[in-house]
This record gives C-alpha cells, structure tokens and sequence, in this order.
C-alpha cells in the first residue's frame, strides 16, 4: 500500500495553540496599532515610548487610575453588547450612542411622573426598565428596517443614532430643562435617594456589576441556550434558516431588542451613578466605542469585559498624556481610531485566509491505496 506523500501529522503544538488561535486578529491588530502610534508620535517630535508609557499608567498605574478606568469600562461593556447581539443574527448595528442617549433621557424622565415620596428602589427598577425598553425599541426599529423594508442596517441604525441625539438635545434644551440649569442645560436632577452608590471598598459605580453581569448573562444566552443557536443559524445563512423553520424575523428583532436595551441600561446608569440629570454630557461617545469594544472582543460576550477595560484604559489615561507631555486630550482617539482599522484589515486578512485554506483542502490531491 503505497501512503499519500500529502498526508501529514498535526504539529505538536497544535492543541497548545489552537484556544489562542481565536485572539490572535485582536493581538495582532493592537500590535499593529501600537507600532503605528508611535510612529505618528514620532514623526511630530514627541517621546513616543513614554507616551506609550504613560498611557499604562494613566489606565492601571495607580488606584486611582484603576478606579477611572472601571468607571469608563462599565457603560463600554452594554454598549459593545449593543454591537455584539445583533451581530450574532448577522447584523452590523452601530446604533449604541442613540439608545444610550435614549435610554438616559428616559430614566431621568420616570421620576417626574412618580409621587414624590415614591420608594427608591421601585423608582430605580422602572427607570432601569424604561431605558431598557427605550433603547430596546429604537434599535429594534433599525432591526426591522432592515428586514421588512431592505435597509442596511449599518446605515440605518448610525443614522437612527443621530436622530436620537438631536431628540435628546431638543428634548433637554426644551420640554423638559430644568428652569435652574443656566449655563448647562438638563433635566430637573434626580433626588439624593434615586442616585446609584458605589461598589464597596471602591469608587466606582454599581453599573460595573451590571455591565460584568450582562456579558456573562449574554454569553450563557448565546453559547448555552437555544436561542442563541438559533441566532447563529441565523447569523450565518438566514435563508438555510428559513428553510429548517425557524423565525427568521423575530430572531433578528429580539437580538436588536435586547442589544439596545444594553444600551439603554448603559443610559440610565450613566444617569443615576454619574450625572444625576439628563444633560449633554451624558453624549460621551461610550456607544461609539462601544463598537470598537465589541470588534476587539470578535462579538464574544466575556470577552467584551477584557476589551471594554483596554479600551476604558486608553480614553482614561487620555488626560495624563495631556498634563505629562502636553498633547490634546484627543490623541488617544488617534489610537484608537488605529485599532479600529487594524481589526478590520486583520478581520478581512483572516477571512482571505480561511476561503484559501479551503480551497487548497478541495484541490488537494486524494491518497492513492493499492
């Protein structure tokens, strides 16, 4: 018997790396965007490195630091679920920053239409449902553009997004300005029992429970339920779907619902933790990160809390560089906007890379037995 020359053993190392094969895009990518940051530092004549260093210690070097940059991963981690559920349906939505907006508004709003010696924690509830339904709905209304009328939802939701911020703007600045808030207008601020406290033992918000608790509620969703299946099926040949029965549409529609309610819980957090009113410094660009998060993380769930603190890390540190080296605030979106685009050329890279692998495996030749 004569053995096929092409026949060959896995390597040793095989089973060693095959669990970091899924992070290697995303190491990559950073690696590839660190490179290209410290080139655009040098080229202006500044300390690349010790911005690089700085930008470590301005996210983890201290206490402090540490507690900022938690603060900022907790609204990153519902807003990347925004991006990440959706897409598990097959779905590209960037929509996050208006149902957070939407959200926000909406929580500020329910205790003006409570008693006032209403309880706090039923206030809180409603106000955490609202949001969520508010968000919920207006990405589940990009969801269903694309679905019953052929709109891609990429558009359609990016657009929806600044629909909602010009709602919110008007919203704030009009109906419901607090007559009190002069040079920065918002709604009337929530009272002292309707504000969200902070972690034990640190100063940081309870919205980083919440947002760790729905990545890993969400990955339970999507990597042990039904439903989740159903959304991959879904999400990678929604016509092969049709054909086995399943509801294509509605599938579609409550990933879009529950990704926005992330959101909007992101909103209302932001909200009773941060803010204590609606007002425009609630649009800090968390749902726009979000969608670098939930790249970074390839849309998996627990990975999004790892992502979300990198990311929470960098736009924390952004005014150390400042003080430090006297560089705009603005520079770590530079490194970010570079991760952005290094993600999406080693996502089309691997893509490239796995249709070649498949077609060397169809063309390879058959072992010959004789």
């Amino acid at each position: 018997m004569m053995r096929n020359m092409f026949l060959r053993s896995p390597p040793l190392l095989s089973p060693l790396l095959s669990p970091l094969l899924p992070l290697l895009p995303t190491l990559c990518a950073l690696g590839g965007a660190l490179l290209m940051f410290i080139l655009f530092l040098a080229l202006q004549g500044q300390p690349a490195l010790e911005a690089c260093k700085l930008i470590v210690e301005g996210a983890f070097g201290s206490w402090f630091a540490l507690e900022n940059t938690l603060a900022r991963a907790a609204p990153l981690m519902l807003t990347a679920l925004c991006v990440a559920l959706p897409a598990r349906a097959g779905l590209v939505i960037i929509g996050g920053e208006g149902a957070l907006a939407l959200g926000g508004l909406a929580a500020a709003v329910v205790p003006l239409m409570l008693p006032a010696a209403f309880a706090a924690t039923p206030t809180l509830l409603l106000m955490a449902l609202a949001a969520m339904v508010a968000g919920g709905l207006w990405i589940a209304f990009a969801g269903a553009l694309r679905q019953f009328r052929g709109i891609n939802e990429t558009i359609g939701s990016l657009l929806l997004s600044y629909i909602a911020l010009a709602v919110f703007r008007h919203l704030v600045e009009g109906p419901l300005r607090d007559p009190g808030s002069l040079n920065k207008p918002s709604t009337v601020p929530l009272a002292p029992e309707y504000l969200i406290g902070t972690l034990p033992g640190i100063d940081v918000h309870w919205g980083l429970f919440w947002g760790v608790l729905a990545c890993v509620a969400a990955w339970v969703l999507v990597r042990q339920g039904i439903f989740g299946f159903s959304m991959s099926i879904v999400g990678g040949n929604a016509r092969a779907a049709r054909l086995v029965g399943l509801p294509v549409n509605r599938i579609v529609l409550t990933a879009c619902l529950l990704g926005g309610a992330a959101a909007g819980l992101a909103g209302m957090l932001e909200v009773a933790a941060v803010h204590g009113s609606a007002n425009t410094a609630l649009l800090a660009g968390y749902g726009f990160s979000g969608i670098l998060v939930a790249f970074a993380a390839r849309q998996n769930p627990l990975a999004i809390i790892v992502c979300a603190l990198l990311i929470g890390g960098i736009e924390a540190s952004g005014s150390l560089l400042q003080r430090r080296l006297d560089l705009p605030d603005a520079t770590t979106l530079v490194l970010q906007g570079l991760l952005f685009v290094n993600l999406l050329a080693w996502e089309s890279l691997t893509g490239r890379l796995a249709a070649w692998r498949l077609r060397l495996q169809d063309t390879k030749v058959e072992p010959i037995h004789g």
